[in-house]
């Protein structure tokens, strides 16, 4: 008897769902639709461009590896220590 419950309120779950996908939701046109997703793809490039230009900053500091990116402070730090 229970499965037959269940059944019964997956039905009513999918429907009620679909109701309010079609009938509640007011959907963006594609002009919105263009510009957020300009603004999204600026976003991204620059929050890309700060994580780059921290990783150039202050670089990686590989153990052990003599030729690994110091970042561009590792060479300031290494020519003011000369």
């Amino acid at each position: 008897m229970q499965s037959k419950n269940t059944v019964a309120s997956f039905k009513t779950y999918l429907s009620e769902s679909y109701n309010e996908l079609v009938h509640k939701v007011s959907w963006p046109t594609w002009k919105e639709l263009q510009s957020s997703a300009i603004v999204v793809l600026i976003s991204a490039l620059i929050l890309s461009l700060i994580v780059f230009l921290m990783d150039f900053i202050f670089g990686v500091h590989n153990m052990g590896v003599s030729n690994a990116w110091k970042g561009l402070l590792g060479y300031i730090y290494k020519f003011l220590g000369q």
